[in-house]
């Protein structure tokens, strides 16, 4: 595998983190796309999760909790209420900004998908060995 102090002729892109973390992103993607109910994607899912685990959340903190930019977290929420998954409402602390909570159809959903999930996690971990799922998720978990 090639370090930062290799000879830069000798580069190679199979050695390289953000290329492989992008393959294994995408595997896991048609991984997930090929098990989720109601076409529910990841982002959607990650969002889900969060806001069932909060509760009530500003949209802002919703997509710091979940990862996302301003333009990114706005329109998975505007999807989520599109869908009838998620409800936006005054904030009774603050009537200038909203809060997003989990529709009753939103839980529902979530309920059935998270073992769906898990069987999701499970196949894009599959090639690897019990001591290598934990090695690589301590690993990924470190770079983020």
């Amino acid at each position: 595998m090639a370090t930062m102090t290799d000879d830069p002729v000798d580069y190679r892109l199979d050695d390289q983190i953000g290329y492989l973390l992008r393959l294994a992103n995408q595997r896991h993607t048609t991984i997930f796309q090929d098990h989720t109910l109601q076409n529910l994607t990841p982002t959607q899912f990650s969002v889900m999760v969060r806001l069932e685990a909060e509760g009530k959340s500003s949209q802002n903190r919703l997509g710091r909790l979940a990862a996302m930019d301003v333009a990114t977290i706005k329109g998975v929420v505007d999807r989520l209420r599109e869908r009838g998954l998620a409800v936006s409402e005054p904030d009774p602390d603050d009537r200038r900004r909203s809060v997003i909570s989990l529709t009753d159809e939103g839980r529902a959903l979530l309920a059935r998908m998270r073992p769906v999930g898990l069987a999701i996690s499970e196949q894009t971990l599959a090639p690897l060995n019990p001591a290598e799922r934990r090695t690589l998720l301590r690993l990924i978990a470190k770079l983020t």
